[in-house]
């Protein structure tokens, strides 16, 4: 850290020297404007990005490196996660059909990605989103749609041994992988950008609490898709036989409960409710016994078919777990924008 003391011109004006060999980097020229931020903590941030554009960051792969197209697909979901904005993939042979394929199954899951340039030895990646045109909390509440219908669809394919149903469900889950993606790569954009900060009215600290609260419907998400498995595992087994109406009902209301308590969180964290999340999190507790109840009731069952009762019984309870833990966020999070607010 360089100290600079103040200076007072004319009575009224404070005068700040730049560090020289900042300026020399940033190639600052007599008369040049530059923005100065005032940041949530009191401090001034100095910028040369006056018209608050977003800063290019470019990824090189090459393909020697690469021996499964598995792991070319991770590290572009990565480089996307990390707020890459041009990624080239290039190899001194041409590019095989199955890598290809990679880069279009890239395309298809990562939102505002498309393909600039390619050639037989290379491809360039381009991001064409405009972060500003996808605000988190829409992001948000697209991805607590989802997942609830599918919670929902899920109990219903139980009920009408819906094999098809279950399908559904389970290809939605890509879904929510790309929403989730998508509030991880805005967060990182926001982290490496205040001037992105501020054109979107949101503070790195309120992002992150986005960020956490996808992480988190993410894994609701993925307690559907395991329910939705487990239902069709009952109907292969129970090979067009109806399936138990007494455990079907006993499963909705513990669903229900649960969903619930997801509805209580999501929403006590836009009203920014402390005293909704607080009993969010009282639900959960109240709501122990009857999961206990449900598996035990499973665990009574004289049948193969106990095991996938008691799989869907144990997503049912996690459902409300997480939920309190978004409720436990929504907390922290108020807590920390009161103490800002001050």
């Amino acid at each position: 850290m360089e100290i600079r003391k103040i200076q007072v011109t004319g009575g009224s004006s404070y005068v700040l020297s730049l560090p020289k060999s900042w300026a020399v980097q940033q190639n600052i020229q007599k008369n040049d404007p530059i923005g100065i931020i005032t940041q949530a903590d009191g401090s001034l941030l100095v910028t040369t990005d006056i018209k608050g554009i977003s800063s290019q960051r470019e990824k090189d792969f090459f393909l020697k490196d690469f021996t499964d197209p598995e792991c070319l697909f991770r590290c572009l979901i990565s480089a996307y996660i990390t707020g890459f904005t041009t990624i080239r993939i290039t190899s001194k042979k041409r590019i095989p059909p199955e890598i290809r394929q990679k880069v279009r199954d890239y395309t298809q899951m990562a939102i505002g990605q498309e393909v600039g340039e390619e050639t037989d030895y290379s491809i360039v990646l381009k991001d064409i989103l405009n972060p500003t045109e996808m605000p988190l909390e829409n992001t948000i509440k697209r991805m607590y749609v989802i997942v609830k219908a599918m919670h929902y669809d899920a109990i219903t394919a139980l009920g009408e041994g819906d094999a098809a149903l279950c399908d559904d469900i389970i290809s939605r889950d890509n879904d929510i992988d790309r929403l989730h993606w998508l509030i991880s790569r805005q967060y990182h954009l926001i982290s490496h950008n205040p001037s992105l900060s501020r054109r979107m009215n949101i503070t790195i600290g309120t992002a992150m609490t986005f960020l956490q609260i996808s992480r988190i419907i993410e894994r609701i998400a993925d307690h559907a898709v395991t329910i939705a498995s487990n239902v069709q595992n009952l109907i292969q087994m129970q090979e067009g036989v109806p399936l138990d109406p007494d455990l079907g009902q006993k499963i909705r209301e513990a669903d229900e409960a649960a969903l619930g308590v997801f509805r209580r969180s999501i929403r006590s964290f836009y009203d920014q409710n402390i005293h909704e999340a607080n009993a969010s999190i009282g639900s959960v507790q109240e709501n122990t016994g009857l999961y206990k109840a449900l598996k035990e009731d499973f665990s009574r069952l004289d049948s193969p078919q106990s095991i996938y009762y008691g799989f869907i019984a144990s997503s049912i309870a996690r459902i409300g777990e997480y939920s309190s833990d978004i409720a436990e966020i929504v907390i922290n999070h108020c807590i920390g924008e009161d103490e800002r607010g001050r």
